[in-house]
């Protein structure tokens, strides 16, 4: 009378698995810098930040411990470049019902001034290469670990810049996102993407925010050098 329940249970073995790993979570939320870790936003001041002549302060406006991309005035970056770095973000996407594709809750995080993380309200939809954790028009994030927009979402990004010798790339930058809690791009190799502030591959460069004209939100931003 065991046999057909062992059966049954060798049988449960073979079915599909969610992991609970591939869903949305809040686990990177509010995550505190680690020891040798910058941070670029304190939840007060913008201070570290440029505009994107790369001299003139970012005035971007600041309420309740975040701040608002300042809608047509143009991106802001950190007065501080970097190279090999572990980076947090957390952004809030606005919702805009009768906009579509890229028109909704666009944004970027700029790693070295020219690798574009895109930010977007790209909730459930099929991964693209220009939808939300895409590294633009690169890779498309594995899963879509959205949250719908007006909730906060997180990014932890592991990027290593390109390795230059002898004034080639020899190389390229390799990026990793954590996008809320899911691992959605893995150790990638990627190239410059459009828009940014023209650093050079193999060169430190700023982080940059991207302003394309929609109102997303940022907060509790570090970066730890590698």
């Amino acid at each position: 009378m065991r046999r057909p329940i062992l059966v049954c249970a060798s049988a449960l073995l073979l079915l599909p698995v969610t992991s609970r790993a591939q869903e949305p979570n809040d686990s990177k939320m509010g995550a505190k810098p680690p020891e040798g870790a910058v941070v670029l936003f304190d939840g007060k001041s913008l201070d570290g930040w440029v505009k994107s002549d790369g001299k003139s302060p970012a005035h971007w406006p600041i309420e309740d411990g975040a701040f608002t991309v300042a809608m047509k005035k143009g991106g802001i970056q950190t007065a501080r470049k970097f190279g090999d770095i572990q980076l947090h973000v957390e952004f809030n996407v606005p919702l805009m019902p009768e906009a579509k594709g890229q028109a909704r809750g666009n944004s970027g995080v700029y790693l070295d001034g020219t690798y574009e993380v895109q930010v977007l309200d790209s909730y459930g939809l099929k991964p693209q290469k220009n939808d939300c954790a895409a590294v633009y028009l690169q890779v498309a994030p594995r899963v879509n670990a959205c949250k719908p927009p007006l909730q906060w979402q997180t990014y932890d990004i592991t990027f290593h810049k390109a390795v230059l010798e002898g004034g080639k790339v020899t190389k390229k930058a390799r990026v990793t996102i954590v996008h809320n809690g899911v691992t959605v791009i893995d150790d990638a190799e990627v190239g410059t993407t459009p828009g940014g502030v023209g650093t050079k591959e193999g060169e430190d460069g700023p982080i940059m925010l991207q302003d394309h004209g929609n109102a997303v939100q940022f907060r509790n931003i570090w970066v730890k050098p590698l």
